[in-house]
């Protein structure tokens, strides 16, 4: 018997607020969450725009002797985590325990840390270096310090792969409750680099917009002025169960995670390709797995990325995989809201689509206002749609060419 995993839990963290529901209501309204940046002085770069989270105090979510232990992609990490358990109710007892997996995915891990560490090394040497330096950078102290937080002894992981980074985590968390090595999962990802370094090193590729002066309409998929992404921070997880589980509990479930598919472009180790074959080989996976005719899908929530390579190709993919219907579908870009999260993208809107199926609303894409005619699909321009949905997509696509998709199904069991 194929075991059902649903989402019984939501927790958010971006730069339109900290927690699901401030998150929710600032998505449906269309606003935007990209500021001038404020971490460091950005002077001397040509990107001075970003979605910093903003607010953020780490002592309501660790104690004040853990802070200098974890980088803030690593409190973020945990604030997502917790705002994601108490949302589902979930008690991790030590009876449950080695039955509850953590998998929290990151693409970049601790830069601000990595930055800091190295200067005390420039200026002061080896032994200035902090004892916490590795743990509090390193990738998968993200999934670890949740897993030590909610004493959660089951699977724990952590995926690094770029954009697609917590996609594949919580479509690998999927993986592990169907074939019964888990009951539960808490999964996702976090991410924290706007940095110097970061911001730095993405402009230098000239992938990001440097509308500096308008930085709520900078961020713009699928119109023709795009010019580049925008970097946001913060975390995205999402709580999988086990549906009888879940069910025989009285959980709240928002979604069923049906379908996950992958692929890899072997293309480019930044451009996608040409012919948005690997983004519609991920799609068509994410529907084969689940035995899902094309037809049945209502929603895609785009990697929309504001790029001008992006747009058009995951355009061109969608049209590859659903054919006429491509143009029946409602598709939207969240992040021209909340920008570009890298590695924990894929979480966060992971949940943002839960959400919508549980809701029956659909985010809207803001600042399409002259549209490119090679992207020529129903983007849910400017504002929220309410709309029934049976079944929704999340497209993550990174560099490299990996590429994840999530297959969410109305749930109302």
């Amino acid at each position: 018997m194929t075991r059902r995993v649903v989402v019984t839990g939501v927790g958010l963290v971006s730069s339109l607020g900290i927690g699901t529901e401030v998150n929710w209501d600032a998505l449906c309204a269309g606003d935007s969450g990209i500021a001038s940046i404020t971490r460091f002085d950005t002077t001397d770069h040509s990107v001075r725009i970003a979605g910093e989270v903003k607010g953020f105090d780490p002592l309501q979510f660790v104690a004040k002797k853990d802070v200098k232990k974890m980088d803030i992609f690593i409190q973020y990490a945990i604030a997502a985590a917790d705002f994601a358990v108490t949302d589902a109710n979930l008690v991790i007892d030590p009876e449950t325990a080695a039955r509850v997996g953590v998998f929290i995915a990151s693409g970049i891990g601790g830069f601000s840390t990595i930055e800091r560490e190295h200067k005390a090394l420039l200026e002061g040497g080896p032994r200035r270096l902090s004892p916490f330096f590795i743990p509090a950078s390193i990738i998968n102290l993200a999934a670890g310090q949740v897993s030590i937080r909610f004493g959660a002894k089951g699977p724990n992981l952590a995926t690094c792969t770029a954009c697609s980074a917590s996609a594949h985590a919580i479509g690998d968390a999927f993986e592990i409750i169907k074939r019964g090595d888990a009951d539960v999962m808490i999964a996702g990802g976090s991410e924290a680099a706007i940095t110097p370094l970061g911001v730095g090193g993405f402009a230098a590729m000239r992938a990001l917009s440097t509308r500096n002066d308008e930085p709520t309409r900078a961020c713009r998929p699928f119109d023709r002025d795009r010019d580049g992404f925008i970097i946001g921070e913060g975390a995205g997880v999402v709580i999988l169960e086990e549906y009888e589980r879940a069910h025989a509990r009285g959980a709240s479930i928002y979604a069923e995670l049906v379908g996950y598919g992958m692929s890899g472009d072997a293309f480019h180790v930044t451009a996608p390709s040409e012919t948005g074959d690997g983004a519609a080989r991920a799609m068509q996976a994410a529907l084969a797995s689940a035995a899902c005719d094309p037809s049945k899908v209502n929603y895609v929530n785009a990697h929309g990325t504001s790029t001008p390579y992006n747009d058009k190709l995951e355009t061109l993919a969608i049209k590859r995989v659903f054919g006429d219907h491509a143009h029946e579908l409602a598709v939207s870009s969240t992040k021209s809201m909340t920008g570009h999260l890298l590695g924990a993208a894929g979480g966060l809107e992971a949940g943002i689509t839960a959400l919508a199926v549980k809701r029956q609303m659909i985010p809207p894409t803001i600042n399409l206002e002259n549209p490119d005619p090679e992207c020529d699909l129903d983007y849910v321009a400017g504002s929220t749609r309410n709309q029934a949905i049976d079944y929704a997509l999340s497209n993550s696509f990174g560099f490299g060419g990996t590429n994840a998709v999530l297959l969410f199904k109305r749930c109302d069991g």
